[in-house]
């Protein structure tokens, strides 16, 4: 028995369950629950079909689920991008979201489809397994990997190593929350390291007279209802003891993460009670002694945007990053994405937690081309829209969780912001259903958390607005402003907010660093009018 199962009492009822039955085990009743149907699938199981990326979608009485499919690091073949689109226009209505962390999403899914649609993901080498559920998630790391003539060193093989081992490893299924593990060896945290359960960082050291490159380390981030920043390790890791050091956190939070609330069984949440001397005690009983840290090579924050034409480390050769608005777009559009991924480079195709998409191994002789395809000039590597660098969760659209809409509300934001407003720095947005902040306005520049308040005895969606979020070299969570914004009337409070930054800015300073300068109190008085307390 496994010494946190001892005292069932203190077990929550999902706990109860993934003892009584495995979440990996679940695979085992796909085949049955696709001939009986929807009804027949029992209550324990639909928390275990998460394992296998599985969420029903609002409203459960449709009997429709959301399928999210894992994307290791974000690379795609143009026949895996082909095989996506087909299943999307076959079972998914035409629609496909990008998330925040590299993974595509399904909506509109039936259980009796499932058997087919895991059988064609399989055969181009994509799964749905361990892309959400209580185990290690998809591992995020630069869609440049291997590419980037910024980059130290490619880590596109240890993303890989890491994917293997714990993909179906039975010793890691079964955590008390989610495990989200990212790797750079890129200098602008396009990962957002501070957000992860655990995060590689690229680093270097002195050791007996050799520069060795390698990773620093930072453990317990997480976002949601009770956000933090990750912690960093003192220690130095060389690419060959990722592995080692990725497995040694996922164990103590397996022995030792909590297991009574849901709400508080975030690896962050052991991480803080303990404090990082403890955890790296832990940690270090388990992988023996590592080199202490050196020199950090992060050097800003570039907020996992790739927009644009630019070229990579092999000469002659580019990348174009394309815009998503909102990560979402048709299964008829990713196939021609593959197209002409096909036509002017090697197909290869990769996803942004950014939500967006990048074109790799354009050569200099065909970018003009490229350029000149209708599907690219949809999703313009240039765009100059607000919905360009806005990032968004699923919403209350499909998210049984969500309050608020999303995707077709930051449409609306954006339009409105285009029409009011105008600055040459490209502001984040990032607007969450809900709490859960899926959507991470804790790390934009301006924030959205959906919420409801009663208006005149009716309950009116509205939105909690969070400024000022900043990561990499010098990480500020954002700070939520007094009172809601009815969804009507956020066009308008961002405009203030922004035209406030336009007029009073020092030359080149960041929104961040405007928001630290002029104070919170500056930018609640720009709101108040808005605000319902």
């Amino acid at each position: 028995m496994q010494k946190w199962s001892q005292d069932l009492s203190k077990l929550s009822h999902v706990e109860i369950a993934k003892l009584e039955k495995d979440g990996l085990d679940v695979i085992r009743d796909i085949e049955r629950y696709a001939q009986l149907g929807f009804k027949a699938i029992i209550d324990s199981d639909f928390d275990r079909l998460k394992f296998l990326g599985l969420y029903v979608q609002r409203p459960k009485t449709d009997e429709f689920f959301m399928l999210r499919v894992k994307i290791p690091g974000g690379v795609l073949q143009a026949k895996q991008v082909k095989m996506v689109a087909e299943l999307a226009k076959e079972y998914g209505r035409d629609l496909l979201d990008i998330t925040t962390r590299q993974s595509l999403q399904f909506h509109w899914i039936k259980v009796e489809n499932l058997p087919d649609i895991f059988n064609r993901l399989k055969k181009v080498g994509l799964t749905t397994v361990a892309a959400a559920g209580d185990c290690p998630r998809n591992i995020v790391s630069s869609p440049l990997a291997g590419v980037d003539p910024e980059e130290f060193f490619d880590a596109s093989h240890i993303v890989r190593e890491l994917n293997r081992f714990f993909e179906y490893n039975r010793d890691f299924s079964n955590l008390p929350r989610k495990f989200k593990i990212a790797i750079t060896t890129a200098p602008y945290n396009s990962i957002h390291s501070e957000t992860n359960d655990v995060a590689f960082t690229p680093a270097e050291k002195d050791i007996d007279g050799e520069i060795i490159k390698g990773f620093h380390v930072a453990v317990g981030g997480g976002l949601s209802a009770q956000p933090q920043l990750a912690q960093e390790v003192n220690i130095f890791v060389r690419p060959e003891e990722v592995l080692k050091v990725a497995v040694a956190v996922a164990t103590i939070f397996r022995d030792y993460g909590y297991r009574e609330k849901r709400n508080h069984a975030r690896l962050k949440f052991l991480v803080e009670d303990w404090g990082i001397i403890k955890f790296t005690e832990e940690l270090l009983a388990i992988t023996g002694p590592f080199e202490t840290r050196g020199t950090d090579l992060t050097r800003g924050w570039n907020k996992g945007f790739f927009h644009g034409v630019h070229k990579q480390k092999t000469p002659a050769l580019n990348y174009v990053g394309l815009t998503i608005p909102a990560g979402r777009l048709s299964g008829s559009q990713m196939t021609e994405i593959a197209r002409v991924a096909e036509t002017y480079g090697n197909g290869e195709i990769r996803s942004c937690n950014s939500q967006d998409l990048v074109l790799i191994n354009i050569p200099d002789e065909k970018v003009e081309k490229l350029l000149a395809e209708e599907v690219v000039k949809t999703f313009s590597p240039d765009s100059s829209s607000f919905l360009a660098h806005a990032v968004t969760c699923t919403g209350k659209e499909f998210c049984p969780f969500a309050v608020a809409e999303t995707k077709h509300n930051i449409q609306e934001i954006a339009n409105y912001l285009d029409a009011h407003v105008s600055v040459d720095t490209p502001i984040r947005i990032s607007i969450s259903g809900c709490k859960h902040s899926c959507g991470q306005p804790q790390i934009a520049d301006i924030g959205l958390q959906g919420n409801v308040i009663a208006i005149d005895g009716k309950a009116t969606e509205s939105f909690e607005v969070w400024i000022g979020g900043v990561l990499g070299p010098s990480p500020a969570l954002a700070t939520k402003l007094s009172g809601l914004v009815i969804t009507e009337n956020v066009g308008a409070v961002l405009t203030a907010i922004i035209q406030f930054y336009k007029d009073s800015r020092s030359k080149e300073e960041a929104f961040s660093n405007f928001v630290e300068r002029v104070g919170h109190p500056a930018l609640q008085e720009k709101i108040n009018t808005f605000v319902v307390k």
